[in-house]
């Protein structure tokens, strides 16, 4: 049976796979333009919505500081631009950076494992972006339970990354970091959660090519 995986968890997840192999051995950015990064944030819109609140933690989380489907300029009829696209490649280069020390000792997607952000400055980077979008307390008291504080973002110009940068954070923070693994089955570099203690692959698919690749290995080594 499948975990629920939260919308930090989904947007951290998503944003890394940007990055996917293209089913013949190469690697396509899904993020190679403006044009793309606007097709990215449309199809997580539901993931950004303006404001949101956590039931975990009983703080409001705005992912865009704007109306639903217009994150950071980027959503609903708005446009991505070349700052934009910028600042979301620098993050996910962070990100997948930070991936890939999660991973450890297991060895990370081969798809930038070989220049991958130092870890410090990942840190320091994903820090940075969260901050682009600080956030003021909000009191709320109902009739009937006591006073909760609320955490509430500060419109800014670059709320985009700063969302993102926030659902990154949690996820690395929390307890599905723990399931993260790379999946390292012939032409993938997916980063992928576990679902149960034996699964080494992200799907079934790349455990059939795995096991295929390793019965003809162990065929040449006999011939």
């Amino acid at each position: 049976m499948r975990e629920p995986i939260s919308r930090d968890t989904r947007l951290a997840l998503d944003l890394a796979l940007t990055v996917r192999h293209d089913g013949n051995g190469g690697v396509i950015d899904d993020l190679t333009d403006p044009a793309g990064l606007t097709e990215w944030v449309r199809a997580h819109a539901e993931l950004l919505p303006g404001t949101t609140e956590r039931a975990d933690d009983h703080r409001e989380v705005s992912a865009t500081g704007r109306a639903p489907h217009s994150a950071g300029g980027a959503g609903g009829g708005s446009t991505a631009d070349a700052v934009q696209l910028a600042a979301v490649r620098e993050l996910r280069a962070a990100v997948r950076a930070l991936f890939a020390r999660a991973v450890r000792p297991g060895e990370p997607s081969p798809a930038d494992a070989a220049r991958l952000m130092p870890p410090e400055e990942a840190v320091r980077h994903l820090n940075e972006a969260a901050a682009r979008t600080p956030t003021v307390p909000v009191l709320d008291w109902p009739e009937d339970s006591g006073p909760l504080v609320h955490h509430k973002a500060v419109r800014t110009s670059d709320d985009l990354t700063a969302a993102l940068a926030h659902a990154v954070i949690a996820f690395l923070a929390g307890p599905d970091r723990d399931r993260l693994r790379a999946c390292h089955a012939p032409r993938c570099v997916r980063y992928f959660l576990k679902e149960h203690p034996r699964q080494e692959w992200c799907k079934p698919s790349c455990g059939n090519r795995a096991r295929v690749a390793r019965h003809h290995q162990r065929h040449k080594a006999t011939a």
